[in-house]
């Protein structure tokens, strides 16, 4: 087994079995193809079976976790997962597998029968997110993966250094997006033809470089009913301070509650918003509120994706996400299209935050 080195420079490179040792370059590349190929497996899988059954079944509940409720869909995810690895996953590169629906310390490695202590990867996964909307085909569902060099318990995702996310498409949509970064590579979409064997075509993502909120989307997260009365509050709170009343009827500040973190980053990466907050965790602790769904280190899993766009991810203190890569962390989040947008909005946010929550 691999000696398991962390240090300024490491890449999954230098950090695969002896003998196995390849070019920085050349192993994220292969670990990005790889990524997006098991993700294009997920998506066709859910397709097939979206095809061949009802809205209803899946919908149906298939179990209750620590981190969420599992739908019948997310199955079809999963079993495609597992096969996906078994098949395809070099067995020379050791990988655990971290994933929403596996409990923590749930043990799920490849090649299958691998102990954690002999995988040199670490990959996280959220099976789909935004599982609520794709399954009643409303809104697009994001599959999201992450590859870090395995460090244990002491994995963060600030350690991730290949992330890969795929759009699930509405029955509405031909097109599937498909977003990879590699750390220090930059970001790579393609739009994937779901009417035409994947057949993939290049695009470019580009972030809004405005240094301002006015006029656009910007939203504190909010999907569900705990919590929401404090977290409009924060919002009301935030846009009047920066910005205050409209001169007309006219809102200055427009909100999408998009309930997937992978689709709100699409809508970042692509120019659609500006700000996001998700600030669920602190809002729960301040109401008191002991049980319910936030924000896990999975659903932020490709925010290097967002980092390598030159968007702005960090915790609500301005501090780096370094969140444990498990499953069930309450994970909060603040994200702006640009730096300069960052620094025009951070004091104030900070400021309401202190405040309200």
């Amino acid at each position: 087994m691999a000696t398991i080195r962390k240090c300024a420079g490491d890449s999954l490179a230098m950090l695969l079995p002896r003998g196995h040792l390849f070019s920085v370059k050349e192993n994220q590349e292969t670990i990005r193809t790889l990524l997006c190929d098991l993700e294009q497996a997920i998506l066709e899988a859910i397709l097939v079976e979206r095809g061949r059954t009802t809205v209803e079944a899946l919908a149906a509940v298939s179990e209750e976790t620590a981190a969420d409720t599992i739908y019948a869909i997310d199955r079809v995810a999963e079993a495609t997962i597992t096969a996906w690895f078994t098949a395809n996953w070099p067995s020379e590169w050791p990988v655990e597998i971290v994933m929403e629906g596996l409990e923590d310390g749930e043990i799920l490695s490849f090649p299958v029968g691998s102990t954690v202590s002999e995988t040199t990867l670490k990959c996280i996964i959220d099976p789909i997110d935004g599982t609520r909307g794709i399954m009643y085909d409303k809104r697009a569902a994001w599959i999201l993966a992450g590859i870090a060099p395995q460090r244990g318990a002491a994995n963060t995702i600030a350690d991730i250094e290949v992330a890969v996310m795929t759009e699930v498409p509405t029955t509405r949509q031909w097109r599937a997006d498909q977003v990879s970064a590699v750390r220090g590579g930059g970001v790579r979409t393609v739009a994937l033809d779901v009417r035409d064997a994947f057949r993939s075509e290049l695009l470019v993502l580009k972030p809004s470089r405005a240094t301002e909120v006015r006029h656009a989307f910007g939203t504190i997260t909010r999907f569900f009913p705990a919590g929401l009365t404090l977290l409009s509050e924060v919002e009301e709170a935030l846009w009047g301070r920066l910005y205050g009343q409209a001169d007309s009827p006219s809102p200055l500040v427009f909100n999408d509650q998009y309930i997937s973190t992978g689709g709100q980053f699409y809508e970042l990466l692509a120019g659609h918003d500006r700000f996001i907050a998700d600030l669920r965790p602190e809002a729960f602790a301040k109401l008191g509120i002991l049980s319910n769904l936030s924000c896990h280190p999975y659903d932020v899993a490709t925010a290097l994706i967002m980092e390598e766009s030159g968007c702005v991810i960090e915790k609500p203190n301005g501090q780096p996400l370094d969140y444990p890569l498990d499953t069930t962390t309450p994970v909060s989040w603040v994200a702006y299209a640009n730096p300069e947008l960052a620094n025009a909005m951070r004091p104030t946010l900070q400021a309401v935050i202190a405040e309200y929550l």
